[in-house]
């Protein structure tokens, strides 16, 4: 099937693996659908909604797992270089949409499709290849078992040097609930367990070799707003690089500590002590080999790390801010090098390191408070015990000893042992590195979130700690409920362009606290030729959401799930600048609600699915 000849920015192709027939089919997008989700994260949640029964296994053959890319993904628009995996999580058993970057992306758009929708389940391992437009599926029975690393090199060796993969390791094949799908060695789409819907498939991975390009409905608009916006950020950083060049992610923590969100010990306290030796600029001084970019990023925050002796020896990518939270700072761990090596091994073997570092942390909570001993765990356990978090990696993901706890999530594990309490979960999804006790408009983000705690679903953090686009009370929550209903949506539109966040909140916005998508709105309609208004771009961000939301309805989900701990309820930080603080989420979910149309109970109603196109 060829492209049709007047689809530009969209491919305009899905690719449809049936994994129990081994059949590949190509199907035309609807230019309508195209138009009204924009793409990435849009075209998951209406595949998803339009195929998958909401009450279905997440770990059986009718959960379908949908990778999407946006029509700015593969173009040089600043950091389009982002794709979505779309499905029902096991972990939570809500929506979750996983987000990555790096090459594979780019590649899977240049052999001409913006949507791979995998279905069923084979019977024995296999791996998807993909050569421009051709398609096989192929016996991965000798790459069962081995590691991301390991069978990125073997899947090249065997197709194309030159191709991009995205797989699984060990974590994703033994069905860890928070396994992750890693592309490009080292770059995790993480969270809510994609990694172990591909396992229950019996797909180890996909193989992508581009052999096109990304057409543009207006090349030399493009070329000039790209131009324009990339000189934007040139001149804002000239005197200063920016932070995220030169120390990675890992810098945030001297904010997050200095604000007093940094959560230490499972969410116990704001403040780390030992922050310092974890920290970006650390990391930079001690570890750190070269910056990495995704495609098309002039920001460069990846990082590319050695540890050159010890008994971390190794080298890889990260640790990234987030890492640097849930297997530091929340598990007390101030070791740089044992964090750094629990850091490769995650990504090596294939599981989220939030929901892994959480999950340790709520172990090493009970332990402390004696809900769990040493006869279960198998060895002690206490905080900062850095050669513990390395070894306890490597059991979940071979689900070995307590690691086979572990890998169920926190909540599972404080459920087993009656204490659910002390899992720092919304919808069973742990939170992202910041205390929203400190942060109020992040909490109500996390309660709300379609997939649960997930910060990237509207990360209102850029306003109340980093002050872009400009500052903002972060204890306030009288304010925060319309603000977090759109910075949901814009963040909606952000990922179904195909576009990162951190170029896209600071330059590709109005400069505003509503961030109108204005720039994204240009290059959008450069390459497709759609001719959005701003209010269509920011129509479609809200109608991804809610479809979202509609699908959580009929998964069960309502207000009752839009919660967060007691401890961040109800204990008030102990310490730190946002001493004293609890999230006062009840107080914002009722303005919230009603400002998105929704019933007392959080359920979209017929006015509103009907205003949007979803009735």
């Amino acid at each position: 099937m060829t492209k049709p000849h007047d689809w530009y920015g969209w491919q305009g192709t899905i690719l449809r693996v049936n994994m129990t027939t081994a059949t590949i089919t190509r199907e035309t997008m609807d230019p309508g659908v195209a138009r009204d989700y924009i793409g990435g994260r849009g075209w998951g949640i209406y595949y998803l909604l339009k195929e998958v029964n909401p009450t279905c296994d997440p770990l059986g053959p009718d959960n379908k797992m949908i990778l999407s890319c946006g029509p700015l993904t593969g173009t040089l628009a600043p950091t389009g270089a982002r794709y979505m995996i779309t499905t029902k999580s096991p972990l939570t058993g809500a929506i979750t949409v996983s987000n990555s970057g790096g090459q594979f992306p780019t590649e899977m758009r240049r052999a001409g499709y913006d949507l791979i929708i995998l279905e069923g389940r084979a019977n024995a391992p296999l791996y998807l290849w993909i050569d421009g437009k051709t398609a096989e599926l192929r016996s991965a029975s000798h790459i069962w078992g081995k590691d991301t690393h390991e069978t990125d090199d073997i899947l090249r060796a065997e197709t194309d040097e030159k191709a991009k993969t995205a797989v699984i390791g060990p974590g994703g094949e033994n069905g860890v609930l928070f396994a992750s799908v890693m592309n490009d060695r080292d770059r995790a789409a993480g969270r809510g367990g994609v990694g172990a819907v591909m396992g229950s498939k019996n797909l180890k991975g996909i193989v992508v070799r581009g052999r096109g390009d990304v057409s543009l409905a207006d090349e030399q608009t493009f070329k000039s707003v790209n131009t324009a916006y990339r000189n934007k950020f040139k001149e804002a950083t000239q005197k200063t690089p920016p932070a995220l060049r030169v120390h990675g992610t890992a810098i945030t923590a001297a904010v997050t500590n200095a604000c007093g969100v940094f959560p230490t010990r499972n969410f116990q306290t704001g403040q780390f002590e030992g922050w310092e030796q974890i920290y970006g600029e650390t990391l930079t001084k001690k570890y750190l080999v070269k910056a990495r970019p995704c495609f098309s990023c002039p920001i460069a925050c990846g990082r590319v790390t050695r540890i050159p002796d010890g008994p971390y020896q190794g080298e890889g990518e990260g640790p990234e801010y987030e890492t640097v939270y849930a297997l530091g700072s929340d598990c007390g761990v101030s070791d740089l090098a044992a964090l750094t090596k629990a850091n490769y091994l995650c990504n090596e073997l294939g599981v989220d390191t939030i929901s892994m570092g959480s999950a340790v942390a709520c172990a090493m909570e009970m332990v402390e408070k004696g809900y769990l001993n040493e006869s279960i765990v198998g060895r002690p356990l206490k905080w900062g015990d850095g050669a513990a978090l390395v070894d306890l990696v490597r059991q979940t993901a071979y689900r070995q000893g307590f690691g086979d706890q572990l890998a169920e999530g926190s909540l599972r594990l404080g459920s087993r042992y009656g204490h659910p309490e002390l899992a720092m979960v919304s919808k069973g999804m742990d939170f992202a590195g910041y205390d929203p006790r400190g942060a109020q408009g992040l909490g109500l983000n996390y309660a709300t979130s379609p997939m649960g705690a997930s910060h990237m679903r509207g990360d209102t953090v850029y306003a109340e700690l980093l002050g872009v686009p400009y500052p903002i009370d972060p204890l306030s929550w009288h304010d925060k409920s319309e603000m977090v209903a759109k910075w949901q949506n814009i963040f909606s539109v952000i990922d179904a362009a195909g576009l990162c966040v951190f170029f896209t909140v600071r330059y590709l916005t109005d400069g505003t606290l509503d961030l109108r998508p204005t720039g994204i709105l240009e290059l959008l309609n450069a390459a497709t030729g759609a001719n959005y208004s701003l209010e269509e771009l920011e129509l479609a961000g809200e109608r991804i959401f809610n479809a979202e939301r509609l699908f959580l309805s009929r998964a069960g989900f309502d207000r009752k799930q839009d919660s967060l701990p007691p401890r961040i309820t109800s204990e008030p930080l102990p310490d730190g600048a946002s001493k004293g603080m609890v999230c006062h989420l009840e107080e914002m979910l009722d303005p919230y609600y009603a400002f998105r149309g929704w019933t007392p109970d959080g359920v979209p109603t017929d006015i509103k699915l009907t205003e949007l196109g979803l009735g």
